[in-house]
């Protein structure tokens, strides 16, 4: 994760865009367990992927995890992890299907490249005795809330490879996701020429656009519960500040263990930015535009506010893989640009 991902956290808060964002969109088996060391094993992820040789070692928040073998029949359960195994070149035999998608479960980014659709498979609550009879030989779940009881189920299962240290509540970056499943997979080069194009896709946009540089933005969301707002360590952030954005302060100066952090009608102020972005979830992009308290934002007043209305730009946004950062690169900068005067 980057720099923002590892900082200190205040004590944890259960913000509203948290709960209600992953409510809306979205927590006696066979042992053939992964081995699990101690915490202080799981350092970064690229310090668990193995020179491709197996058995392959992935650092994880729950120890160090051994796949002893190429792994045949994977199960990708966390954000975008079935996503990224397609990239890297895989076949899930079974997903999760998060935004939800339908259909195959992944975005229009990634249309076509599964050779047969995999066994969708529930995203909070997956069903294990589902899981288990996919007799799968590696399960990914590396964004996911980091729950121990989630792991501790699964990993009576498959090898699993979990979230990273400090990677709780969905807060992994695109590149550690793309470089735990790399190494699991027995493909770590691989992993860093998918990493390495798409940096370079984030810098070649950063530099066409010097207008971005130190420019503040708000990225939120709003459902059927409230508006909320994101923070740093999240993907969302971690995309905009790649272009050269600084995420709004008043946010992070909220910010907890959580990736968002609630914001009520009366402080809709607190949305205020150089550049406003937001995102209907589970409501029309109407219930944001149209709303007068939002309108008077002095951003959005200004005009200088996108909402998303277009669902596969910001499902591409929000999914945050190593796929889908590439067409919300294509999409969204545009728009970006229209708003943020040179």
């Amino acid at each position: 994760m980057n720099a923002s991902a590892s900082r200190a956290r205040r004590p944890r808060r259960t913000p509203l865009l948290a709960a209600g964002a992953v409510a809306a969109l979205l927590v006696g088996l066979s042992a053939c367990g992964s081995s699990d060391g101690s915490d202080s094993s799981a350092s970064s992820a690229s310090e668990g992927a193995s020179a491709g040789a197996f058995p392959a070692k992935v650092a994880t928040k729950f120890g160090e995890v051994s796949v002893d073998k190429q792994p045949k029949r994977i199960v990708a359960l966390g954000w975008g992890d079935a996503e990224t195994v397609l990239a890297l070149g895989g076949q899930p035999v079974g997903a999760s299907d998060w935004l939800p998608f339908g259909g195959e479960g992944v975005g229009p980014w990634a249309k076509g490249m599964y050779d047969k659709k995999p066994e969708l498979i529930g995203t909070m609550e997956p069903e294990f005795e589902k899981i288990a009879s996919l007799q799968p030989d590696l399960i990914l779940d590396t964004k996911s809330s980091g729950d121990r009881t989630r792991y501790d189920t699964l990993k009576k299962i498959a090898p699993t490879v979990g979230v990273p240290k400090g990677g709780d509540q969905y807060k992994i970056s695109w590149e550690q996701q793309t470089t735990m499943i790399a190494a699991a997979m027995g493909v770590p080069e691989k992993g860093e020429e998918l990493i390495a194009e798409t940096g370079k896709k984030f810098e070649a946009a950063a530099k066409a656009h010097p207008e971005f540089q130190g420019r503040t933005i708000t990225v939120g969301s709003r459902t059927s519960e409230g508006f909320g707002v994101y923070v740093g360590g999240t993907g969302r952030i971690d995309f905009v500040e790649r272009l050269g954005f600084k995420n709004n302060p008043k946010a992070e100066a909220q910010a907890g263990e959580g990736f968002s952090v609630s914001v009520s009608k009366e402080n809709l102020d607190m949305l205020d930015a150089d550049l406003t972005v937001m995102t209907p979830i589970g409501i029309p992009a109407t219930d944001i535009s149209g709303d007068p308290l939002y309108r008077a934002v002095p951003s959005v007043k200004a005009g200088n506010d996108i909402v998303f209305d277009d669902k596969d730009i910001s499902q591409a946004f929000a999914t945050d893989s190593v796929l889908s950062v590439s067409y919300a690169l294509e999409k969204v900068v545009p728009l970006f640009a229209e708003k943020v005067a040179k």
